[in-house]
């Protein structure tokens, strides 16, 4: 047995006896520090723990991510390789662990299915008019506004009936961080929630400032909004579940498809890392607004006069 197997197992005994970790954890122990033990035979004929240097301790997932590895997997395999030399500082076999501050590739953010614009002119074909119930006016407000600013569900639900400025076609959101940002609202939208602010005090009790708000009179939740989304959905005649992320989704698709502006898109998402490589950089709102008009689906629609 090689001296790095010989520690491994020292390790892994170390492990089994300190009675903290199941079968499959110390099964795992053994399997991953094989795995690198290996790696550093191949890599550089290393035979020694206190050869293992930050550089060669960063190479080791690169190399399992190049064999295909999931980040998850490799994630875990760090975790044993950082057991392991605490284990060897310990024991004073190495002077430090060069796998602190190491961390597995990011997973690829799984988003859901893009509807397409076909879809998206399908789910809000609606004819309102002074029959339609203020439940109705109101979800193909709700539905709009999702696909035409690109909000998160919970944006959209926090929304006051002041926060969208009709004169300029544009809506003020408080996103993640309480950070504040300005996003453009086509005039499809903005007809769509002025229907609805005419019929909002059917609804509403006389002190709530939600601007959607349920028939009990209060704002109208995240979930409530969610289930009123996939009512809508089924009532049009979908089969698939339509999620209001899906309609966020489809909205910096479509108009990224459009346009080819990222920056552009990723500022009107209020997203710090949507691509996980790229960050944000400030653009002018005049510029946005500039994109939205030319590239939004549903923004190239005569302007209508609201007041």
């Amino acid at each position: 047995m090689s001296e790095l197997a010989d520690s491994i197992e020292r390790f892994v005994d170390a492990a089994s006896r300190a009675g903290r970790y199941s079968e499959h954890s110390i099964k795992a122990f053994r399997q991953d520090l094989t795995a690198l033990e290996r790696f550093l035979s191949e890599r550089a004929g290393v035979c020694d723990w206190a050869e293992v240097d930050n550089s060669t301790a960063r190479a080791f997932p690169s190399r399992l991510f190049q064999g295909g590895h999931s980040p998850k997997s490799i994630g875990r395999m760090l975790s044993s390789c950082r057991k392991f030399f605490n284990f060897l500082v310990n024991e004073n076999t190495v002077k430090s662990n060069p796998f602190i501050g190491i961390s597995a590739p990011k997973a690829a953010q799984k988003l859901p299915n893009t509807l397409s614009v076909d879809d998206l002119n399908a789910l809000l074909d609606e004819d309102v008019n002074v029959d339609s119930s203020p439940g109705i006016v109101r979800d193909r407000a709700i539905i709009e506004l999702f696909y035409s600013s690109g909000l998160r569900l919970s944006e959209l639900a926090s929304l006051d009936i002041d926060t969208i400025d009709f004169a300029e076609n544009q809506v003020k959101v408080m996103g993640k961080g309480s950070k504040e940002r300005i996003v453009p609202v086509g005039s499809m939208a903005c007809v769509a929630v002025k229907d609805w602010l005419d019929r909002r005090d059917e609804y509403a009790k006389q002190e709530e400032r939600a601007l959607f708000v349920s028939f009990r009179g209060g704002r109208l939740s995240a979930r409530g909004i969610q289930f009123r989304l996939t009512e809508w959905a089924r009532r049009k005649g979908f089969s698939q579940h339509v999620h209001p992320h899906a309609l966020r989704h489809s909205f910096a698709s479509h108009l990224l498809e459009s346009s080819g502006d990222l920056r552009a898109v990723q500022e009107m998402l209020g997203h710090s890392d949507i691509s996980t490589t790229q960050i944000y950089t400030h653009l002018d709102f005049q510029h946005l607004a500039n994109v939205f008009d030319r590239a939004h689906p549903r923004a190239k629609r005569e302007a209508v006069d609201l007041e």
